[in-house]
């Protein structure tokens, strides 16, 4: 946990100790980056969450073929709201690497 903190700190004491256009590229470099690792981590949650509800719902199918379809059904809707959480985080990504509000 220190050295999280300690490495953040020397982060924010490198683009804020330097001047204003070397400031502006170092926060963009800092935008792609946090935007490229936050969807990767989004597209990695809504992978498993997504094998996780196939999964249960093929166990679901197997032991009581006879609910196949409300199964069917409510495993489409779990996956489109996992998936939106995915998107949504692509919309952040896309806004901080296009619009981003700190570079002023």
């Amino acid at each position: 946990m220190k050295k999280i903190l300690f490495l953040m700190v020397a982060i924010a004491t490198a683009a804020f100790a330097s001047d204003g256009a070397v400031a502006n590229e170092t926060l963009k470099g800092y935008s792609v980056l946090a935007a490229g690792v936050g969807l990767g981590l989004a597209a990695l949650g809504g992978a498993i969450g997504m094998g996780h509800t196939a999964a249960a719902t093929i166990a679901g199918t197997a032991r009581n073929p006879g609910l196949g379809g409300k199964l069917m059904t409510t495993m489409f809707i779990a996956l489109a709201m996992i998936e939106a959480q995915v998107i949504y985080a692509l919309v952040i990504s896309l806004i901080a690497l296009y619009a981003n509000p700190f570079l002023g």
